[in-house]
């Protein structure tokens, strides 16, 4: 068999995928033939078995895209078509150095390595110095001591209370109403309805003396309807 008569083509199949899913393998083996008859001009064709396995490794539906073929021409009058395989060159197995190259190719590495390391220290020693000296300066200044505020912060008054309103309301009605006391006692245990409203007990208080009981003018006219006791 001459060298004239065998051919090594790449043969793209990725028109396959316009195929449906389940005639892609056999499509691909068309082209192959298809190009082998283009090429040779030979129309009958065969196929090598670990060619067709390589098209249908992976299924009918997902043949390789690409694909290197040898094409020879028989005596008998067709095409044989099969895989490419490259001739693997043979190396030389490499010669095994003496152990004392080996040993100053180590030496060689670590020197290299420590020469290195000495300038990432050089580059970083300054960086360092000059942090220390800075924490330093940061000790040794006078502490600025705070700032006393003269304003007494005021106390946080309830959602409830309406500012338009008189608190005396609101005391008025926690010693008159059950409900609102227990509702109250409930929701601010920690506050005393003086506080709540914004009042302190002495100004509470000073509120509940201004306004003293009314007297009713039916039970001051019994007390003096009432005749005297004689004296024995």
């Amino acid at each position: 068999m001459s060298q004239e008569l065998e051919r090594v083509y790449t043969i793209n199949l990725g028109k396959v995928l316009l195929s449906p899913n389940n005639r892609r393998a056999k499509r691909a083996i068309n082209m192959i033939r298809e190009f082998a008859r283009h090429h040779m001009k030979i129309e009958n064709v065969k196929i090598d078995e670990e060619l067709s396995h390589q098209i249908w490794k992976r299924g009918i539906r997902h043949p390789p895209r690409k694909i290197r073929v040898r094409m020879t021409k028989t005596d008998e009058g067709f095409v044989l078509i099969s895989l490419y395989e490259e001739e693997i060159e043979t190396k030389e197995p490499e010669k095994t150095k003496p152990k004392l190259e080996k040993k100053a190719e180590k030496e060689a590495k670590q020197e290299v390595k420590t020469k290195q390391v000495s300038k990432v220290v050089e580059e970083v020693k300054p960086k360092v110095e000059t942090k220390q000296v800075s924490e330093v300066v940061e000790k040794v200044k006078p502490k600025e001591k705070p700032k006393k505020t003269t304003s007494k912060e005021k106390p946080k008054i309830p959602s409830f209370v309406d500012p338009k309103k008189d608190p005396q309301h609101y005391i008025n009605r926690y010693n008159k109403e059950k409900k609102y006391k227990e509702w109250f006692d409930k929701n601010y245990p920690n506050l005393t309805i003086e506080e709540a409203v914004g009042l302190k007990p002495s100004k509470a208080k000073e509120v509940k003396s201004k306004e003293k009981p009314k007297k009713d003018p039916k039970k001051t006219q019994a007390k003096e309807e009432k005749p005297k006791k004689k004296s024995s």
